[in-house]
C-alpha cells in the first residue's frame, strides 16, 4: 500500500464513512501538494481557501482536504469560501506559492445512480449504508485518472500578508475561565472575555 492510498483510509476513518466527495478533497489536496512541492503541514506552513460553503451535500469534500493537507478549521489555516465549489487553493505561507485544484463535473451521472446516493436521498444516513456500496463510490473516485476528475491550474503568487499567532491564554477577571489573549477586552481596569465585556466582538 502507498503512503496516499494511507492517507485516504487514515481521512475515511476521520471523517466517519466513506462517500464520494471526501475522495475527491483527498485527490484534491494531494493533487495541490505535489504540484507545489510542499509536505502535509504540521503546523501552519500551509494555508488553504476550499470553496465548499455551507450546508449542502458535499461539504465532505472539507474533510478530504483537510486530512491530507494538513491544513484545518482548528490551526487557522484552512479558510471557507462561500462558493458551493468543490475547489482548493493551497498556499505554502513563506512563498506565497500558490495553486487552485478543482473536481470535474465528469463522474457525477455516475454518482448520482449510484445505490449509496440513491439511499442519500431517501434521507438514508451514509453510516447506515452496506460498507460495499460506501466503497463503490470510493473506488470510482480513487481509481480514476486524475485528468478524468481534476483541473489543476498554474501555480501562482498569492498576495496576502501573513500575521503571527497571538501566544497564551489568560484568565478573564469576571468569569475566570481561560481566554486567548487577542479576544480579551479593556473593561473599566480589568481584562475580561467578549461574554463578560459586554462587546458583540
Amino acid at each position: 500500500m502507498n503512503d496516499d492510498h494511507q492517507v485516504l483510509l487514515d481521512t475515511l476513518k476521520f471523517h466517519g464513512h466513506c462517500c464520494w466527495a471526501s475522495v475527491a478533497g483527498v485527490r484534491v489536496g494531494l493533487a495541490a501538494m505535489r504540484v507545489l512541492g510542499v509536505k502535509r503541514s504540521g503546523g501552519r506552513q500551509l494555508h488553504a481557501f476550499i470553496e465548499i460553503g455551507d450546508d449542502h451535500g458535499g461539504m465532505c469534500f472539507g474533510d478530504g482536504v483537510q486530512y491530507s493537507t494538513g491544513c484545518t478549521l482548528g490551526k487557522g489555516n484552512m479558510e471557507k469560501t462561500l462558493y458551493g465549489k468543490l475547489a482548493v487553493t493551497l498556499i505554502e505561507r513563506v512563498t506565497n506559492r500558490a495553486v487552485r485544484v478543482s473536481y470535474k463535473p465528469t463522474l457525477q451521472k455516475q454518482i448520482g445512480a449510484s445505490a449509496f446516493m440513491v439511499k442519500r436521498g431517501q434521507g438514508i444516513e451514509p453510516d447506515e449504508t452496506p460498507e460495499a456500496e460506501q466503497m463503490e463510490l470510493v473506488d470510482l473516485i480513487w481509481n480514476a485518472p486524475e485528468s478524468d476528475v481534476l483541473t489543476v491550474e498554474e501555480i501562482f503568487q498569492f498576495k496576502r500578508e501573513w500575521f503571527p499567532e497571538v501566544m497564551g491564554f489568560v484568565p478573564c477577571a469576571a468569569c475566570h475561565e481561560l481566554t486567548a489573549r487577542a479576544y480579551l477586552r479593556v473593561l473599566g481596569d480589568k481584562h475580561v472575555c467578549i461574554p463578560c465585556s459586554g462587546y458583540e466582538r
